[in-house]
């Protein structure tokens, strides 16, 4: 059972997006969640990424996946001082962050 699409216009679209990516989410985040509304955004000409870039909103998910990460085994390697593999971890997570950045021309803090 092939399950219809809903048909919104191009101006609704690009709100549910914007409102989406208000609320933090990922291009790739928002398309799941516009899947799931049944809302496809093959169906409209513009990309989500193309959106959030008009209005100021794009942030590159690999660069949030990754500090996000980072985030995550900075909390845990306060909380466990001793842990020797999550400082390592860390280091390599920084790593791989400080070349994403300069791959795409953002300048590091």
């Amino acid at each position: 059972m092939v399950e219809k699409t809903k048909k919104i216009s191009k101006e609704d679209f690009e709100k549910k997006v914007i409102e989406l990516a208000k609320k933090g989410l990922t291009t790739e985040k928002i398309g799941e969640e516009l899947k799931k509304q049944k809302v496809h955004s093959k169906d409209f000409s513009k990309k989500i990424s193309k959106i959030l870039k008009e209005k100021d909103l794009y942030i590159n998910p690999d660069l949030k996946n990754i500090e996000t990460k980072l985030e995550k085994v900075k909390k845990h390697l306060e909380q466990n001082k001793q842990d020797k593999r999550a400082k390592r971890e860390k280091d390599r997570i920084f790593a791989q962050l400080r070349k994403l950045k300069k791959y795409f021309k953002i300048p590091t803090r």
